[in-house]
């Protein structure tokens, strides 16, 4: 029977990203990297919405899923970090790096694949970006990701401790980047050179197709240098959040979102037929305030 109980995680790790949610959530209403262009109460209610399913399967049944790929490859000693004459310790640290790297490849996944974009839309279709869109995800897209992450546990042999331990990592640095939170541009200048960052990810949010193919990274931003697809050159005051095809905040119910992966996508574009573009900046590797 898959575990589904994890004390740790449960007691430890639930608290300390629900405290780092919450000082978020003070944080960017103070000090607001974009302004916002709806109604944060509606835009919570309705992200809520969209979560309520999702976190549930994500807990329930990707997270067991992981920790079960893990455990069948500890017992079986299957997988790569297994085999590797190393300390425990540099199995663990490898394995994490492994972790973000496939997760930064899954992301990238999520927007050439036709089919997977089309559940990865409704959480891109956000018209603010803000703390809250870090859970707004369909739950099609949740359960889609199990055998592809399950498999990646079990092909690294990832250790089961270590799923649980990166997936609290995982989720803080996902609120974290999609907060609305202004720092210092100075620190996220340099911030931004080993880890993704307001600025940067409110960049892959953009409506101009390059931008929003760009900044895949979860965790470590050097992902996206490694592979070219690093932009930092987009002032915030330019970036405009979502998808050009979808500008109409009517058309965004809860039962509309969870029914978008299964109608005909609309075409990059604007309702009038335009397609948004901005003219090529220089220095894409240098981060504008």
């Amino acid at each position: 029977m898959m575990k589904i109980l994890f004390p740790k995680f449960d007691n430890i790790g639930m608290p300390l990203l629900g405290v780092a949610a919450a000082a978020l959530f003070v944080l960017e209403a103070k000090r607001k990297l974009r302004q916002p262009t709806r109604a944060r109460v509606e835009r919570l209610l309705l992200n809520a919405a969209v979560a309520a399913p999702a976190l549930p399967a994500l807990r329930l049944l990707l997270l067991p899923g992981m920790y079960a790929a893990a455990g069948w490859a500890g017992k079986h000693r299957f997988g790569i970090l297994p085999r590797l004459n190393a300390p425990k310790w540099v199995r663990y640290a490898l394995g994490f790096l492994a972790l973000d790297y496939t997760n930064y490849l899954w992301h990238v996944l999520l927007h050439r694949s036709d089919l997977l974009w089309r559940f990865h839309n409704v959480h891109h279709l956000d018209l603010d970006l803000d703390m809250s869109s870090a859970w707004r995800f369909h739950i099609g897209e949740n359960i889609a990701s199990l055998p592809y992450r399950g498999g990646v546990v079990a092909l690294l042999g990832i250790p089961a401790p270590l799923v649980l331990f990166y997936e609290v990592f995982f989720e803080g640095c996902a609120a974290f980047h999609h907060s609305n939170l202004r720092l210092p541009y100075a620190m996220e200048r340099r911030l931004c050179h080993v880890m993704v960052t307001p600025r940067m990810h409110g960049i892959h949010h953009s409506i101009v197709a390059r931008e929003a193919n760009s900044n895949f990274s979860v965790i470590f931003s050097f992902w996206d240098r490694l592979h070219c697809t690093l932009r930092l050159n987009v002032p915030q005051r330019a970036v405009i959040i979502g998808v050009p095809a979808y500008r109409n905040p009517a058309e965004q119910t809860p039962k509309r979102l969870f029914l978008l992966p299964f109608q005909k996508q609309r075409p990059w574009q604007l309702p009038d037929g335009t397609v948004p573009e901005r003219e090529e900046l220089p220095h894409p590797k240098h981060l504008l305030p």
